[in-house]
């Protein structure tokens, strides 16, 4: 039963990330990168160019695009990240469909390029790691970079963007001017490393040294209060040449704090070390 209520919990979490990180995304794509036609970012990036050459409206574009991804993504990926997947699109479609309505966007909302590009690139990068990260997707391009990160040896999820989005800064070079393209190619590349570098801080852990006499109390806490794993080693003092104990484990960066306050509240005699460190596999982390 409590394991249920867990699973309910923990959707319940994920659902609510995806529809914070689809708002910010929307507001970040429809306000600053639809009305200065910047290219760079999947669906939403061929989009612009499709509303030049064609009858159809970028909003009502990527609506369609992201639906024929999905059923991509759902053969590839698998149901949890379909249905995820579903829901982030879906709702950022309808988000543009509203936003095209309540606030008709006739031209950028101001004259600083260079400004909305910044805007353009942060919002929706944010949106997109947070996704990620949750192994999640806002659909389109994003569908076909997971797929290339999942059968290829690419494994960031900036590179893999990277390489799907790239085709749409050609088509911008045709479309627009130059001076859009190369604004585009600036937000696709900045982007892309921005994406790694936030799932990069957001899988942040501490890798955590203990060096005591008695590892008892330490790892209890470790293992019962913070409900993670540790491994105990013997060890002999170089001065003193007494018997230690060395402890390690890895922890959240929350968790780590949360450690070092136990340690020094409850005096227990310990030299710790931490380091941080952005890749760990295995029970209790998760990893994209």
């Amino acid at each position: 039963m409590n394991t249920q209520k867990q699973k309910i919990t923990h959707e319940l979490k994920n659902y609510t990330l995806i529809t914070i990180s689809i708002f910010i995304m929307a507001f970040g794509v429809y306000f600053f990168k639809f009305p200065n036609n910047f290219v760079f970012g999947g669906v939403t990036g061929f989009a612009v160019v499709v509303a030049q050459i064609t009858p159809l409206s970028a909003s009502v574009f990527s609506f369609i695009a992201n639906t024929l991804l999905l059923v991509l993504g759902l053969i590839c990926l698998g149901r949890s990240f379909a249905l995820k997947t579903t829901y982030a699109s879906m709702l950022l479609s309808i988000l543009l469909l509203v936003f095209e309505h309540a606030y008709p966007m006739e031209q950028p909302l101001s004259n600083e390029p260079m400004l909305e590009l910044i805007f353009a690139i942060a919002l929706p990068a944010i949106g997109s790691a947070i996704l990620f990260y949750i192994g999640a997707s806002s659909g389109g391009t994003d569908v076909l970079a997971m797929i290339i990160k999942k059968y290829t040896h690419v494994k960031d999820i900036g590179i893999a963007l990277f390489i799907t989005d790239l085709l749409m800064i050609i088509c911008a070079c045709f479309v627009f001017d130059i001076k859009t393209a190369l604004y585009s190619f600036v937000g696709l590349t900045v982007k892309s490393f921005m994406i790694d570098s936030i799932i990069e801080n957001i899988t942040l852990c501490k890798s955590i040294m203990i060096i005591c006499d008695d590892p008892e109390p330490i790892c209890k806490y470790i293992t019962e209060g913070l409900n993670k794993g540790a491994t105990i080693v013997d060890g002999k003092g170089a001065y003193t040449h007494s018997c230690k104990h060395i402890v390690f484990t890895t922890l959240t960066r929350r968790q780590a704090i949360v450690l070092r306050n136990h340690i020094h509240e409850h005096h227990l005699n310990a030299f710790i070390s931490v380091s941080s460190t952005s890749e760990v596999f295995g029970n209790g982390f998760s990893n994209i």
